[in-house]
């Protein structure tokens, strides 16, 4: 409530702010604003910025590490019985102390100490949710009123304002940059201690995958072989019936929309065809596996050949289905990029319609249409829903569309379901698998972008 009620105070402060900038901006001069360095709007998002910022500053990085510090003045206040443990029981306590800080029971009885230690964390919280809403109102007004006595008629306003945008702009590329090196390195460090355990050679070339370990000498059905072999080729084959699906009726459907079809036709039919793409995935997986699969089991057994009830085809077929907008999208927009005068020096030359767009609309697109296949292709090999219920999770290396098989990305959400151990090669073979499929999509964006950079035509 308190953060709330903040965050309201520091919008009306802002828009106050700005407000008076402008207005004693102006007042400053009479009126005669070419006296000003800076447009009065200028001086008034000036006495914005001062107003909000150092105040939303402060919300930010209270908000970072108010959790941290109040849980470590709460724990600080218990007895060394409960403290001087090991680490997998202190986190055990302070899972205890915010849940019942929160009203949740913990299922067991717990000591006095930990519930009068939760009712001080709650405490401490409320206090200190009150004191940055004093603090944050105090700060933005603080910043307000230092900001209206610096507007003068040679204040440099627009040099100020850019300056803190530009900021402001460089701090967001970072946390862009710095989440993207965050998540490859926490991949890298978790894979790395699965190839401690687990050869990468074994992994990469082994054709048996049981990620089941064994506990103890004598336990059964816990062989622990991690060859990722069958996953790889469960991938790649719904993978390739998905773009047999996709690419073919994506690209039809971008030469009709760019070449055929009229222009009231096209404004419709293009939304139309997106809707595809907004569709979740798991409603694609409850068609494949109530629709699809069925259909496909029953073709096949109709033809007599033996159909799984979970197929890489039926998988396959509504992923390319699912992948259709992203071909058919980027192709149009790479071959309406066409220049118009190369159609008309084809026309001119006696060329039909069809043969302009054979041998001259679509060569000049190329490049742009592989870039939108090979992301198609990525899209393709992170899919998991689509998998999970219409291709089933047994690790078949097979050619086979009508077997069950499964991928690295069901495998990946299938070995972090639940409680795990991150201790134990089955819970790590997780990211190991992440790792590949990390750097095989990667490689195919940096293939894309290189077919489009080095086949690129540039027209005057």
């Amino acid at each position: 409530m308190q953060l709330t009620v903040l965050v309201l105070i520091l919008a009306l402060l802002t828009v106050i702010g700005f407000q008076m900038g402008r207005s004693r901006a102006a007042g400053s001069v009479g009126g005669r604003i070419v006296e000003l360095h800076s447009v009065p709007s200028y001086h008034g998002f000036y006495v914005a910025l001062w107003a909000g910022l150092p105040a939303l500053l402060l919300f930010v990085l209270w908000n970072a590490s108010e959790g941290w510090l109040v849980m470590q003045m709460t724990l600080a206040g218990l007895p060394d019985r409960l403290t001087q443990v090991n680490e997998q029981a202190l986190n055990l306590l302070r899972a205890d102390i915010l849940n019942l800080a929160h009203g949740i029971s913990t299922g067991r009885d717990s000591d006095p100490a930990v519930i009068a230690a939760a009712e001080q964390y709650a405490r401490l919280r409320a206090i200190g949710s009150w004191s940055l809403l004093v603090i944050g109102t105090c700060v933005a007004m603080g910043g307000l009123l230092y900001a209206r006595r610096q507007i003068s008629p040679d204040l440099r306003a627009r040099n100020r304002v850019e300056r803190a945008v530009n900021i402001a702009l460089v701090v967001c590329s970072l946390v862009a940059i710095l989440t993207t090196v965050g998540i490859v390195l926490s991949l890298l460090f978790e894979a790395v201690r699965f190839f401690t355990v687990v050869s990468p050679i074994d992994f990469l070339f082994g054709l048996h995958w049981s990620p089941q370990t064994a506990i103890r000498a004598d336990q059964v059905g816990s062989s622990g072989s991690f060859g990722a072999v069958p996953l790889f080729a469960g991938t790649m084959l719904i993978t390739v019936i998905a773009m047999l699906v996709a690419v073919p009726v994506g690209l039809m459907a971008a030469i009709f929309m760019s070449e055929y079809a009229n222009p009231n036709l096209r404004t419709w039919l293009k939304p139309i065809l997106e809707i595809l793409a907004g569709i979740p995935t798991v409603v694609y997986g409850f068609f494949a596996a109530l629709t699809m699969a069925p259909f496909v089991r029953g073709v096949g057994q109709s033809l007599g050949l033996g159909v799984s009830s979970e197929s890489a085809l039926a998988a396959g077929i509504v992923m390319g289905v699912m992948i259709i907008p992203f071909v058919s999208s980027l192709s149009d927009d790479v071959i309406n990029a066409v220049p118009q005068s190369l159609r008309d020096g084809s026309y001119g030359l006696g060329a039909t319609k069809s043969e302009t767009v054979r041998l001259v609309v679509l060569p000049a697109a190329l490049p742009g249409i592989v870039a939108a296949i090979m992301l198609a292709v990525s899209r393709a090999i992170g899919e998991t829903m689509i998998v999970v219920m219409a291709a089933g999770l047994t690790a078949n290396l097979t050619a086979n569309p009508l077997d069950a098989v499964t991928t690295v990305t069901t495998q990946i959400a299938t070995l972090l379901v639940g409680d795990q151990e991150f201790d134990s090669p089955k819970t790590l073979s997780a990211f190991g698998l992440g790792l590949v499929l990390f750097v095989v999509t990667l490689t195919l964006n940096m293939v894309a972008l290189r077919v489009v950079q080095k086949y690129r035509e540039k027209y005057d």
